[in-house]
């Protein structure tokens, strides 16, 4: 293999966000791995006033104006808004979540993963829908703390 081809498998797991490549090719053996931290145990809550999402089909972009903090996720897994298909949602625009509240599931590897939310506030925005997989530090809603939630 050439110094060249390593170089570029590197480029591709940054651009592709990966941890690990390996590729074999006769007798020789590449293996390229990258130290990431740990993932947080908790929710990664960030104030975030403007977000930009991409309008695919005219190219552009959007600017979403957020009146909240950010409520990521914590791993990697397939997004539940409710506890069962038939059961309504843990939360939906506009509700009330006290701090401890489930806010959804994530499965992760068979586990159902209950995220509650970190504070007390209201649902200003759901950023994914039911059944959809997420990312790790992806954005699942946005909550406009508060005290008055009763």
């Amino acid at each position: 293999m050439k110094l060249q081809f390593i170089k570029d498998l590197a480029g591709l797991m940054e651009e592709k966000a990966l941890n690990l490549i390996e590729i074999k090719e006769e007798n020789t053996c590449v293996r390229i791995e990258r130290n990431i931290a740990p993932a947080n145990a908790g929710i990664t809550i960030a104030q975030q006033s403007v977000v930009e999402k991409v309008d695919v089909a005219n190219n552009t972009k959007i600017e979403i104006k957020n009146d909240g903090q950010a409520v990521a996720s914590p791993m990697v897994g397939v997004f539940y808004a409710a506890p069962s298909p038939e059961a309504a949602a843990y939360v939906s625009l506009g509700s009330k979540v006290k701090k401890g509240d489930v806010l959804c599931i994530i499965e992760a590897m068979k586990l159902m993963n209950e995220i509650t939310s970190e504070q007390d506030g209201t649902i200003t925005q759901i950023c994914i829908k039911n059944g959809d997989v997420v990312e790790f530090g992806q954005t699942l809603f946005y909550i406009k703390p508060g005290e008055d939630n009763e």
